[in-house]
């Protein structure tokens, strides 16, 4: 399997996700702005999104694909089937449990996450939202389910083209049911739900075909049935550590959604714009390299083969920082022209492009921390260790909510931005240097490579700083054409000088075709 091929396969599909995602933000910003409604959806669905990526992409990924992938490498195709019953029936029942929980005790949560809300229109709002949405965590769940078995056998498309439906769903319903009620900001709160339906549907005939379509134990005793599997009990066993792993990095997004709900009104809907643009490369990158990299590491780790897996660690890092760091330069330099050609329209005004374009340039400052984070991680988690990075994630959440304490007040929301990316970097540091000591990163010529990327980046970050100022951006609100036009343009051409430059400076993009065993 080439990987660079899979990661481009992944990253496209991705960018199709993330286009439609764009286009649903930039919806949501024309109709209904950055108000106390908006924000009230944004922090209804940040509980879905909290424990699906507990559930789901976070903790159970990290637990099950390894142990799927050992099974798979030995070529056993029952027992994978066992294994992929068993986890189906718990994951199954824990959610169902979960779910029930989350409708009963929305409104306790709506104020644990946003205590600013309370005793006004936005804590109603979102309570409501929270209790039609809070079922979308586990479709969503058993989606993630579905993905694990598809990435680990090399299906890459179906996982990574799931979340246009969702972003289709909500865009439907912003445009065909809002109008029709009372409160139209409801109508968002419905569309994750049928994305949620739609994600979970297009799953089932790729693993028909692969034969491994998860059957969920219903039966009394299903239960008992599925803890007798020792591979299940495994999987169990690693996501102990794994949902406390992914519960520090939600513990502190569940506090910066706190304090942001207690700022300026606005604040929730202005990090939340940002983050969707910050997302773009993240997914792209991040998501991508790390869904083919974590199944062929795992491959690799069973069959003992610490060489190749090391090489595929250094190949993930070297292509992160050619591609990474130049969508970093763009965010803190080029917010505003983005902030504008993206969301500027109806209801969103100049001050939200302004505050907007603050956000991604402290999310700027972190983003490559952001995504080394997604490489390195699953250089444990192959290793089946996943208490190393828990004792990261502690470390870094007590960091990030320190900076908070110096960020917030003197940059608002912004200030939380900013102690996100900052505590994202000491994490990849840290991670880092715990590979390094256990051997799992080879030697690279870094201070050369890193050395040739920064003289590429110089022409480009340049041209993007002159881009930035050489027009008045919210002026251009009323020749919208001409400000997407001159947005494309000039990102083109700072990316054609980049890629130049790399040529010139003696990057080669032969190095990075690399093919998984």
């Amino acid at each position: 399997m080439n990987l660079l091929s899979a990661a481009a396969k992944v990253s496209s599909l991705t960018m199709l996700s993330r286009i439609t995602g764009l286009l649903r933000e930039t919806l949501i910003a024309r109709s209904f702005g950055a108000s106390e409604w908006t924000d009230a959806f944004n922090v209804a669905f940040r509980l879905p999104n909290l424990l699906r990526r507990l559930f789901a992409e976070g903790a159970f990924s990290q637990a099950f694909v390894p142990i799927l992938g050992e099974i798979s490498s030995q070529g056993d195709v029952k027992q994978s089937q066992i294994l992929v019953n068993a986890v189906a029936t718990l994951l199954f029942w824990a959610l169902l449990l979960t779910v029930l929980l989350g409708v009963i005790g929305a409104p306790l949560l709506i104020l644990v996450i946003a205590t600013g809300f309370e005793g006004g229109p936005a804590y109603e709002a979102s309570v409501v939202m929270t209790r039609i949405m809070f079922p979308y965590i586990g479709l969503i769940s058993m989606v993630s389910l579905s993905a694990g078995i598809l990435n680990t056998f090399g299906r890459f498309a179906i996982p990574a083209f799931t979340p246009v439906l969702l972003n289709l769903a909500l865009i439907g319903s912003a445009i065909f049911l809002a109008p029709h009620l009372e409160q139209p900001i409801y109508a968002l709160s419905i569309g994750v739900l049928l994305g949620g339906f739609l994600q979970l549907a297009i799953q089932v005939p790729a693993l028909s075909r692969l034969g491994l379509l998860p059957k969920v134990g219903l039966l009394p005793g299903a239960i008992k049935s599925a803890l007798k599997n020792p591979d299940a009990r495994r999987v169990m066993k690693l996501m102990g550590p794994a949902v406390f792993a992914v519960s520090v990095a939600q513990i502190s997004l569940i506090i910066n959604t706190n304090i942001a709900s207690r700022l300026q009104t606005g604040s929730v809907s202005w990090l939340s714009y940002a983050d969707r643009l910050m997302e773009f490369p993240t997914a792209l990158l991040g998501v991508a390299l790390g869904t083919v990299l974590l199944p062929s590491l795992s491959k690799a780790n069973a069959k003992n083969d610490l060489v190749h897996a090391g090489e595929l660690l250094i190949w993930g890092l070297q292509l992160t920082f050619l591609l990474a760091a130049p969508c970093a330069i763009a965010l803190f330099i080029f917010g505003e022209p983005l902030a504008a050609v993206l969301y500027h329209y109806g209801k969103f005004t100049a001050l939200d492009v302004l505050m907007t374009q603050r956000a991604l340039a402290a999310y700027g400052v972190g983003l490559i921390g952001l995504i080394l984070i997604k490489i390195l991680a699953p250089g444990f988690y192959s290793r089946q260790d996943i208490r190393t990075p828990v004792k990261i994630g502690l470390l870094v959440l007590v960091a990030t909510q320190l900076a908070n304490l110096i960020f917030v007040p003197w940059l608002g929301h912004a200030g939380l931005a900013l102690s996100v990316g900052a505590g994202a970097c000491l994490n990849a540091v840290l991670l880092w240097v715990g590979l390094h000591r256990r051997g799992a990163l080879p030697g690279a010529a870094w201070f050369k490579y890193l050395g040739q990327l920064l003289l590429a980046l110089i022409p480009f970050a340049s041209l993007l700083y002159y881009a930035a100022t050489a027009h008045d951006w919210i002026a251009l609100q009323s020749s919208p054409w001409i400000r997407v036009g001159l947005v494309a343009g000039w990102l083109a051409a700072a990316a054609i000088i980049y890629f130049a430059a790399l040529g010139l400076v003696g990057v080669r993009w032969q190095k990075f075709l690399r093919h998984a065993k």
